[in-house]
């Protein structure tokens, strides 16, 4: 019953996110360890605010205690950047945070990270599911005491946020920032990140206003994703009270959402866009960059013009981090609002994008707005439509052999250029836009995306493949 999809393993709570499972994914792991040789390393887990979050991460421990394999348990709730950190710093072969990332409020789960504090790929994670069936089949999963394996040294309470916080300060020109006396809101959206992020930004000597930061499983009823529909609050705040701009990050910290001084949501694709261009353009960085396939061509167009190459890869950022690893690329992201940034971790960092962004408002002498106007008028704006559609059983089966096995597709208006599988069913147009049908790999949907040079026709394209499809819009 455990699988893991493109954000690791995530289940409903009480369904199939329960103490069994948690205990033979916690088991399976350790085996592998063991047969690996780098049990005697240890392993990191941290966890965020959901329901359960805290049991499942000490539930895990017992069982890596009975197995004689050290814990170290971050004993407060933080940000999953920081478990990919922790990894990586102190060279740790596994870290696991249990979360269910910016999924809805009933879902629970599990990431994996492995060496060098990267998301596990698909390798490694269909090696897990292997061990799990094992363990299944074999002797039943013990644990020890908790308080008796704390007292063994076998289970280690630590909380490594300020070595994390740390690295970025590092990372970040604070200089700059203290010059500029900004003003910045953060929404945490009932997430782990508020910590992190207004300790940063404090001492950068910004003048901090934070919503949404108390603890609620329930993420006051949203989908804990920052979207241009679950932000209003934060652009009313930004609005009225003359903010540089306002932060939103998902449930676990790893993806960030911004508003910028007008009151307007900058799309993740915006936002992949302007620091690609903030690192080449001034801080002189020079290199590639990485997207997936559901992320906007304006990168490859600038990537052109650096005399750089644009790598696409699926959806999934175990892909990104390791395409970022193999070509030395300055920045990699996803349209979902996930990016890295080469020198930092392999892996997703909201807390560490938010603290670049305020810093290229300090260093250009710019406000959000006028960057993206820059932006815009030497690349073009970015049109793109995003839609997401339920979907039984029996309807999956269908698209799956219409659009993957049968290769069906509709009929364009537009001239095609390419057709691709890389990732679902993507097709380029010759006038550089594009559509994408893909099932996601966290949640039961199918999600529609098209990017073309204006808004009439993204929003045309995935009418067309609505009712090719016979599909039901989500609102």
């Amino acid at each position: 019953m455990i699988k893991f999809g493109t954000g690791g393993w995530r289940a409903i709570i009480g369904d199939e996110f329960i103490r069994s499972n948690i205990e033979l994914l916690a088991k399976a792991l350790a085996t592998k360890m063991k047969d690996e040789g780098v049990a005697s390393k240890g392993i990191v887990i941290g966890y965020d605010r959901r329901f359960l979050s805290k049991e499942a991460m000490q539930w895990s421990a017992r069982v890596f205690a009975k197995e004689g394999i050290k814990a170290y348990l971050i004993n407060k709730s933080v940000p999953t950047p920081v478990v990919m950190f922790y990894v990586m710093k102190h060279e740790l072969s596994y870290g696991m945070m249990v979360t269910a990332s910016h999924n809805p409020a009933l879902y629970n789960g599990i990431k994996v990270f492995t060496a060098g504090g990267r998301d596990a790929d698909e390798i490694q994670t269909a090696q897990i599911e292997e061990y799990i069936k094992k363990v299944e089949t074999g002797d039943p999963v013990e644990y020890m005491e908790y308080d008796e394996a704390k007292e063994a040294g076998l289970i280690n309470e630590i909380y490594p946020l300020n070595e994390y916080i740390d690295s970025i300060i590092s990372r970040i020109d604070m200089d700059a920032i203290k010059e500029k006396s900004l003003r910045v809101v953060l929404d945490p959206m009932y997430g782990v990140s508020e910590t992190s992020l207004r300790i940063t930004l404090q001492t950068a000597r910004c003048e901090v206003e934070t919503i949404h930061d108390r603890h609620d499983t329930l993420f006051g009823g949203k989908l804990p994703a920052p979207t241009a529909a679950t932000l209003h609050q934060l652009q009313n705040v930004v609005v009225d009270g003359h903010y540089d701009i306002g932060i939103a990050t998902d449930g676990d910290a790893d993806r960030i959402g911004v508003i910028d001084d007008k009151g307007r949501f900058l799309h993740p694709n915006e936002i992949m866009a302007l620091l690609y261009y903030y690192l080449e353009e001034f801080k002189g960085w020079k290199g590639p960059v990485v997207r997936n396939v559901c992320t906007t061509h304006i990168l490859d167009r600038m990537a052109e013009e650096y005399g750089e190459k644009c790598y696409e890869v699926p959806v999934g950022f175990k892909h990104i981090s390791a395409k970022m690893n193999e070509t030395d690329a300055v920045i990699g992201g996803e349209s979902s609002g996930g990016l890295t940034v080469r020198g930092h971790i392999k892996g997703k960092d909201g807390v560490y994008a938010a603290m670049l962004l305020v810093e290229m408002i300090a260093v250009t002498g710019k406000k959000m707005s006028e960057i993206i106007e820059d932006l815009e008028e030497k690349y073009g704006k970015i049109a793109m439509e995003e839609n997401d559609y339920h979907f039984t059983q029996e309807k999956k089966e269908e698209i799956m052999d219409r659009l993957l096995i049968k290769k069906e597709l509709p009929e364009f208006s537009f001239d095609v250029d390419k057709v691709s599988y890389l990732d679902g069913s993507k097709v380029y147009f010759k006038n550089g836009g594009w559509i994408i049908a893909r099932f996601s790999g966290t949640e039961p949907l199918l999600r529609i995306y098209s990017e073309m040079p204006n808004t009439e026709d993204a929003k045309k394209l995935c009418k067309l493949y609505e009712e090719f499809l016979e599909l039901k819009h989500e609102q």
